[in-house]
């Protein structure tokens, strides 16, 4: 048993979860075999977990992913803390076993006080029952009686702003609607731990706003301790006092949270580099295959930070293991929100038909790169003609640093993440 600490709010201790992949499911021949099946899958499933519980730090097979590994942090109560990193990295996974959906593999973990979670969109509600019945049964679950449910209840609505759709069922509810009274709800019931994920993204831009300044007061004034998953760095730096970067499972870097994202930002590439492409992950037939990628600036020179208003250039190096007519080339550039700003397609921008080698490199070339400051990631798909060979997404990050798009002499330092439009003015 760890050692308990007055002023730690959550403790954490060689914390790993691991999942078995890659198990065909074997479908029987006759319904006798398949009633039998059923009646004995319980058991075997029992035994399933019985032994994935029992994995040791040492055990490897190709049927075992580790989805975390080796994770171990202490939270003071008071403290905001940033986890980030790539997606994939098992951000979501970690916070999961925190919030208790999910079990533990192996290692430890203590919380000291009440925690609410707002992972998903829609997680802890009753789509049956109505938003005012959803406020009253996660009230309940956090252990408040109806009295002080009911003293908070007003400030929820308002915090909220769906008063008028309060008694409607909430599957009736879109994915901002249920966001919005989602948080409004893990904010005003008053857990000591206030776990949340990405899911604030699917909010418009002036209730994500309005739901880190509750997150600061909440934290700040209140003294409650809040974890914090999120690809807005900007958010991270100005929210949180501390920081964790993960990896592949694992915290490669942790320390204060400007310490943590200006390291996780100037390394970006690196870091998406040092990942070999999981040829699990990978959609398409195989014949034609990025093994690498670099970024490049105009002097052809490996760079960790691309810049607006210069040019940059991802050199693909590729693997041809089966050729095929007219190879194509997709390449989609994403902001930390997953939405595609532009796509580069080399059927319209390449003169004539790609010639490829065996081997080799192929180099998508954008000039006066029309970014704001920011992380993105890239997806890239590979084709022959109409037949998909490749297709992996978040293959890449990189980060842009201002820069001086328009030539003016002048910084675009008024926005974030997002692309540049050329314009000019007209003044009479």
């Amino acid at each position: 048993m760890l050692h308990k600490e007055t002023d730690i709010a959550v403790k954490v201790a060689n914390l790993g979860k691991a999942y078995r992949i890659g198990i065909a499911e074997v479908k029987e021949k006759n319904l006798i075999n398949a009633i039998l099946k059923a009646i004995i899958a319980p058991i075997k499933n029992f035994r399933k977990i019985k032994s994935l519980k029992k994995l040791s730090s040492t055990t490897e097979g190709k049927d075992v992913f580790w989805a975390n590994r080796n994770i171990s942090f202490d939270v003071k109560k008071g403290e905001v803390m940033g986890i980030i990193g790539k997606n994939g990295a098992g951000k979501s996974t970690l916070l999961k076993m925190l919030s208790r959906i999910t079990e533990p593999t192996e290692g430890q973990i203590e919380l000291y006080g009440r925690v609410a979670s707002l992972l998903e969109v829609g997680t802890g509600f009753n789509p049956e029952l109505t938003g005012k019945e959803n406020i009253f049964l996660n009230g309940t679950i956090l252990g408040l009686t109806k009295k002080e449910i009911e003293e908070r209840y007003d400030s929820i609505v308002e915090f909220s702003g769906i008063e008028k759709f309060i008694n409607t069922p909430v599957k009736r509810y879109s994915s901002g609607m249920k966001v919005r009274l989602a948080f409004a709800v893990a904010a005003h019931l008053d857990p000591e731990i206030l776990i949340i994920d990405e899911v604030l993204a699917v909010g418009d831009a002036e209730f994500q706003k309005k739901c880190l300044g509750k997150m600061q007061e909440v934290a700040g004034k209140e003294g409650r301790t809040v974890l914090f998953v999120s690809h807005d760095m900007a958010a991270v730096k100005k929210l949180c006092n501390k920081a964790i970067l993960l990896q592949q499972g694992k915290i490669i870097y942790e320390g204060n949270a400007v310490d943590t994202v200006n390291y996780y930002l100037q390394n970006a590439a690196s870091i998406a580099s040092q990942k070999n492409i999981d040829d699990k992950l990978v959609k398409g037939n195989k014949k034609f295959v990025i093994t690498n990628i670099e970024m490049l600036n105009a002097d052809e020179q490996i760079v960790q930070l691309a810049e607006s208003g210069k040019d940059l250039l991802l050199k693909l190096y590729y693997q041809v293991k089966e050729k095929g007519p007219d190879p194509i080339v997709i390449v989609k550039i994403k902001n930390n929100l997953e939405q595609i700003l532009f796509t580069c397609l080399s059927r319209n921008s390449y003169n004539g038909i790609m010639q490829l080698q065996e081997q080799g490199s192929i180099t998508c070339v954008i000039p006066k790169l029309p970014l704001l400051s920011g992380l993105y990631t890239v997806d890239i798909t590979l084709k022959y003609s109409q037949d998909l060979t490749f297709d992996l997404e978040n293959i890449f990050s990189f980060e842009v640093e201002r820069g001086d798009f328009f030539g003016t002499g002048k910084i675009n330092a008024d926005m974030m993440n997002g692309m540049i439009i050329y314009h000019n003015w007209k003044v009479e």
